[in-house]
């Protein structure tokens, strides 16, 4: 919910007073191009592209103006959300995690430092096509609150820990994936992820 295009097409009406935050487990990180397998609980699996952000450091209660002392590597990648079992979750005002943590559901691409992409978090475009048509598209200019915000927000519940990932929100444009797809993400014009659905 940190872009409101997504927002929109997702039908959520009001915009969140702060990050909305989940956790993954290490078990859903799928990484070196490894393949995302449909799990036999959910007919709707959607994509959502994804700024990754890599901590590097220890941290807890950090405000945001310091933040940016936190990380200096980011990459894309995909959330992989169980859409049918999420709403229904919902609908019945129940813990949607298990639509959202489930193994493999965190694709996580090549990291780029931040120096290489030109130093600022909030300039970054990136972008996701599914079977070579571009799917998603956005800038984190774009974001309702900054990697920055996300980070310190997060950081005044759970200690941060060196490699811990963030995921920072998805543009419009998700959908359903299918057997036999293949997606691949962009990060300032720099293929970062390529994987096929299985």
């Amino acid at each position: 919910m940190n872009y409101a295009s997504h927002n929109k097409e997702m039908q959520h009406g009001e915009v969140p007073a702060a990050p909305v935050l989940f956790m993954k487990p290490d078990t859903a990180v799928l990484k070196d191009g490894k393949p995302f397998f449909l799990p036999g609980f959910s007919n709707e699996i959607h994509y959502e592209v994804e700024l990754v952000v890599r901590i590097d450091r220890l941290g807890r209660n950090i405000e945001e103006r310091f933040a940016r002392r936190y990380y200096n590597e980011v990459s894309v990648g995909i959330d992989f959300t169980a859409r049918d079992l999420q709403r229904r979750l919902r609908a019945e005002g129940m813990p949607w995690e298990i639509s959202k943590a489930f193994d493999g559901s965190a694709a996580l691409g090549s990291f780029f430092s931040l120096d290489e992409l030109g130093g600022e978090v909030q300039a970054l475009q990136f972008e996701l096509r599914l079977n070579g048509q571009m799917v998603q598209r956005a800038t984190t200019a774009d974001m309702i609150f900054s990697v920055d915000r996300i980070i310190s927000h997060a950081s005044s519940y759970f200690s941060l820990r060196t490699g811990d990932l963030f995921y920072t929100g998805t543009p419009s444009g998700v959908g359903p994936v299918k057997l036999g797809d293949r997606l691949e993400a962009y990060l300032e014009g720099r293929k970062a992820l390529d994987l096929y659905v299985r």
